[in-house]
């Protein structure tokens, strides 16, 4: 399986770098993994509403720019379903099962998704009711894939 994670903006701190790059080595046993990042905008202090819709928006044509008509879409949205890691696992099971060849999940940038990116997610999900920045996020995810694998395979994972 193909699995495309979608985001907004580069890490530029290098232990988020290096736990990215450790666990894409660990996950290259389990599926295809690619990591596309979209330019981010720049968000000035105190921006009204309007222009951080506006820029939302631009950053979510970037990242629908990635995506293929055939591709399954899983936005990482605050008001998406809260899975167990087993329940995770068992849903990336069972879309492989269905024959989905491309899975692209997406994190979206400092102000989150544009309207049009959540509209085109099959699924949206909630790793936490708390916030995180999104570069850490991309850290939290790629283990929880990891863990997912483990799962799926019944090999031992930390619990």
């Amino acid at each position: 399986m193909k699995i495309r994670l979608l985001t907004v903006g580069k890490i530029k701190e290098k232990y988020l770098r290096d736990a990215i790059a450790e666990y894409s080595k660990r996950l290259s046993r389990y599926c295809k993994l690619e990591i596309l990042e979209a330019a981010d905008e720049k968000t000035p202090d105190n921006a009204s509403p309007a222009l951080e819709d506006q820029i939302k928006k631009k950053e979510g044509d970037r990242i629908l720019g990635f995506i293929s008509d055939s591709d399954y879409v899983i936005a990482l949205d605050l008001q998406g379903t809260m899975y167990t890691s087993e329940e995770f696992a068992k849903k990336i099971d069972d879309l492989g099962i269905r024959g989905v060849s491309t899975i692209d999940f997406i994190i979206g940038g400092s102000l989150g998704l544009s309207e049009e990116v959540r509209k085109r997610a099959d699924l949206k999900v909630s790793f936490s009711r708390m916030t995180f920045p999104h570069q850490l996020m991309r850290v939290i995810f790629l283990e929880q894939l990891y863990r997912s694998y483990r799962i799926i395979k019944n090999e031992p994972y930390h619990k």
